[in-house]
């Protein structure tokens, strides 16, 4: 299919095609981790969705002989709202690229705006890992986002709230040592003594991920700790490695980064773990990133420069309920 066929239908088909392969290529660290639960938003549903957590008590009661059983205690914790945000770009194509078959332009266009809308839910997700010592920052277009839990505060704390109960819980290792056997031992011990229902009561919870950034250090050591063997004629052969596939390792690349996305070398640390049936991350997707192409005989051509529209618009919504599900440290060994 030639680009210097002055035929709309053509180009448009074209550009449809590039576009969504372009999109399609694109790997969703934070949206296919199991960190959230991300979920399709019918329309003309409203733009907002209330999410809490329910707690029941956890053991039965003693029942005598004749008496009633008791009834179970159950317990509403906090409450967020997820509103939706709505993102949008026009790419435009100029006569000259579609006249002139300037394909390689054409392709970098399409293929650039196929790819930021995936990248721009990736980001957004990860910068609640990001900012998790946070209540809320400033996006890359000045807006300040709303990233508290229920209880009002950060999604890191080292005093979460209970609802049913005075009693707190830390989500935060004390002292925020990096990736180490100690560090990871901490982590899991939070996991052990700190993950509480709204009762105060102690959940018996699997945590099957480990979160780090792209850091080539962290990422190599989770690896060394997930993956390591030894030789069979090895000093240490046969050596039972207790971490063998008790994690599954989700690498964040967009967490070390700035409200731009710039680099952030001071958050390259940062690591944590998380249970993936706990998770109370949500994003609800109200328009997955798409493609609205200029329709032959509309107003889509600027009549100044000729330039062709294509718009690429889509709309969704992030919010974290509460933080027992997941174990955090910044790895820059301040307390």
């Amino acid at each position: 299919m030639e680009l210097n066929t002055v035929s709309q239908s053509d180009f448009v088909k074209l550009a449809a095609v590039i576009w969504l392969k372009s999109k399609n290529s694109v790997k969703n660290y934070a949206r296919e981790s199991g960190l959230f639960n991300v979920m399709p938003i019918a329309e003309h549903t409203g733009n907002t969705r209330e999410f809490s957590s329910i707690d029941s008590n956890e053991y039965l009661s003693y029942k005598a002989q004749g008496d009633q059983a008791k009834r179970a205690r159950v317990q509403q914790g906090y409450s967020k709202t997820m509103t939706k945000y709505r993102v949008a770009e026009n790419i435009g194509i100029t006569y000259e690229m579609r006249s002139e078959n300037k394909y390689p332009e054409v392709v970098r266009e399409l293929t650039n705006g196929g790819r930021k809308g995936p990248n721009t839910i990736d980001l957004d997700l990860s910068h609640r890992f990001t900012f998790i010592t946070a209540t809320s920052y400033t996006d890359r277009d000045g807006r300040t986002v709303d990233i508290s839990t229920g209880d009002a505060l950060a999604l890191a704390s080292t005093a979460h709230l209970l609802r049913g109960t005075s009693t707190t819980y830390r989500n935060r290792l004390a002292g925020n040592a990096q990736l180490s056997k100690g560090s990871l031992e901490g982590l899991e011990r939070l996991a052990t003594e700190q993950t509480l229902n709204q009762f105060g009561e102690k959940m018996t919870v699997e945590f099957d991920i480990l979160w780090t950034t792209d850091d080539s250090n962290t990422v190599n050591t989770a690896s060394e700790y997930l993956k390591s063997v030894a030789a069979p004629d090895a000093a240490h052969a046969g050596v039972t490695n207790v971490y063998k596939a008790k994690y599954r390792h989700v690498i964040l690349p967009r967490v070390a980064t700035t409200a731009t996305g710039a680099v952030d070398a001071t958050k390259r640390k940062y690591f944590g773990i998380a249970s993936s049936m706990l998770t109370s991350g949500y994003c609800g997707i109200w328009e997955e990133p798409r493609m609205i192409a200029p329709v032959a005989g509309g107003n889509a051509e600027d009549v100044q420069t000729d330039d062709w529209d294509f718009r690429v618009r889509g709309g969704w919504g992030i919010v974290v309920v509460d933080g027992v599900w997941i174990k955090f440290s910044s790895g820059d060994d301040v307390a």
